[in-house]
């Protein structure tokens, strides 16, 4: 396995530690593929405010040791304190720059191609569910900086969302306390986050999704994977059961624990490599 570092994806005249991404690759020597394999794209949670890309590099290695496919872990700017002037919908934006930087991207220079562009699997833990929720569904109604060209809605094939945050006001109601910890830093000051809810009609019909739900998760109640879940299948209707599952009895760790186990290597790496990803 080769790891390559701190790759920018944003042109800069100086350098942005949280807009860069770490890339980790199979050995050549171990690789089954005929064609070049997807890439699966891993986005940290923190509640919009924590944690940094080289926290999950023992996730990213396994999952590239489970699916024999590259893996990229990106970051992306933090609303770090009641200064800071990164609010939403900020940190989807740098994941949608960083997903566009992907798909014209040729790769390190000392290798052959290491992904195909035309094939992304996305993961959202936490708070990046509601950032690729943001991005994948339509809401551009509310957030038009959120668009997502055509060549990489169709390059998407599947998103898979663990422990995600939705709908923030459902949130509050669980768990009032967050919003002084960490929602009025990231979306401002707000009677009512119902703007905000990551709630949007689809705008591919062709993704398939994954929710993950943990039974230990005392930091994000099941209501919210629910939430989303319910959605989708809505949304896809007749196609719900082929585009739309869920996993919320395997788990029973804690929120961020389940990264750090092999059963959630396997819930992703099973429905990964089970996933028609023909361009």
């Amino acid at each position: 396995m080769e790891e390559i570092r701190d790759i920018p994806y944003v042109q800069s005249p100086h350098r942005e530690p949280l807009r860069e991404f770490d890339l980790y690759l199979p050995s050549l020597s171990g690789s089954q593929h005929q064609h070049v394999p997807p890439l699966i794209c891993f986005v940290h949670g923190g509640a919009w405010r924590s944690e940094d890309k080289k926290d999950h590099s023992d996730l990213a290695r396994k999952l590239v040791s489970f699916t024999n496919y590259a893996v990229a872990v990106p970051n992306y700017r933090l609303s770090q304190g009641p200064e800071n002037a990164i609010r939403h919908p900020a940190h989807a934006e740098d994941i949608l720059s960083f997903l566009n930087f992907l798909m014209t991207w040729i790769g390190p220079s000392s290798h052959p191609p290491v992904y195909d562009s035309r094939s992304l699997i996305l993961m959202g833990h936490s708070c990046s569910a509601h950032m690729l929720s943001s991005v994948f569904l339509d809401s551009s109604s509310k957030f038009p900086s959120l668009q997502p060209t055509l060549t990489l809605l169709r390059a998407v094939k599947a998103i898979i969302m663990s422990e995600g945050i939705y709908d923030i006001d459902l949130l509050l109601s669980r768990f009032p306390d967050y919003r002084d910890w960490f929602i009025e830093g990231a979306f401002g000051k707000w009677d009512s986050y119902a703007t905000f809810a990551a709630i949007y009609p689809l705008r591919n019909s062709d993704i398939h999704w994954l929710i993950i739900h943990s039974k230990g998760d005392t930091l994000v109640d099941l209501s919210q994977s629910m939430a989303i879940y319910n959605h989708l299948r809505q949304q896809y209707a007749a196609k719900s059961d082929t585009h739309v599952s869920s996993n919320t009895d395997s788990l029973e760790e804690d929120h961020n624990d389940i990264l750090n186990g092999d059963e959630f290597v396997k819930i992703v790496g099973d429905f990964v490599l089970h996933l028609d990803v023909e361009t």
